[in-house]
């Protein structure tokens, strides 16, 4: 089976081209680096043809606004009209756990505006909702960061690894599509102030990670279940320990 990876040379989708090639699959990573930009149309015609799934876990180079929220509406929607020309039949993009809970944030919000695109576009699709990645929990660490301390909310927490994400959105392109969403996260859930006061301990990191309610998490404030998914969600096997064990 032909797979069309958009983002294909990134940390999940660099992941999905190895896997999905390891199982026999012709997957094929696209990117501006491969000569294929969504937002342009460059080379979306030819690297479609005999397709039969595409991914898309591309991601906007900038998280302002504006921009995030053009970047999403004018790549799916330029990636998608390409799609139904080449006949493709399963778009599976990768979204986040709690979008439609903060939709105040700039960046939920254009992945609201992507699904909703999806969702209308009359190509077969299944969305994977994912928690936040290990990958990123020292960015997470660093934009909650003021004055040398780290101001986190105590929340529901319920991270994953970036292999893990790669393995399910695999999964899901080889099936039948969905029409509609599943969600994915790490084995195990956690007090997030709790979570980062271990971890950064784990890293050597000495900055002291303070319990605040009214913490802000990339501008806005949490609920309890605000980032973890809900009852069936399809869960990871790797923990951060391990994870973090094997960087």
């Amino acid at each position: 089976m032909k797979i069309v990876v958009i983002g294909g040379t990134g940390l999940i989708g660099s992941k999905l081209v190895t896997k999905l090639g390891e199982h026999g699959h012709e997957a094929v990573a696209a990117s501006p680096n491969t000569g294929v930009n969504t937002l342009t149309g460059e080379g979306l015609a030819g690297v479609l043809e005999g397709a039969q799934v595409v991914i898309d876990v591309s991601n906007s180079p900038s998280f302002e606004r504006a921009a995030v929220m053009e970047f999403f509406q004018t790549s799916t929607g330029n990636l998608l009209a390409a799609e139904a020309a080449a006949g493709v039949g399963h778009h599976v993009a990768v979204s986040i756990v709690g979008t439609e809970r903060m939709p105040e944030n700039g960046y939920f919000a254009a992945k609201i505006a992507q699904e909703q695109l999806i969702e209308r576009s009359g190509v077969p699709f299944s969305l994977v909702h994912s928690t936040q990645f290990y990958e990123f929990v020292r960015g997470i660490a660093d934009e909650a960061t003021a004055d040398g301390q780290v101001h986190v909310a105590p929340v529901l927490f319920q991270p994953i690894a970036g292999d893990d994400v790669a393995q399910a959105v695999g999964r899901a392109a080889v099936g039948q599509p969905l029409n509609g969403r599943i969600e994915i996260a790490g084995p195990m859930q956690y007090r997030m102030d709790e979570f980062f006061r271990k971890a950064l301990a784990a890293w050597g990191d000495t900055r002291e990670v303070l319990t605040d309610p009214q913490a802000r998490y990339f501008g806005s404030v949490l609920g309890e279940r605000s980032l973890v998914p809900g009852e069936g969600a399809q869960l990871g096997t790797v923990t951060y320990r391990q994870w973090l064990d094997a960087q």
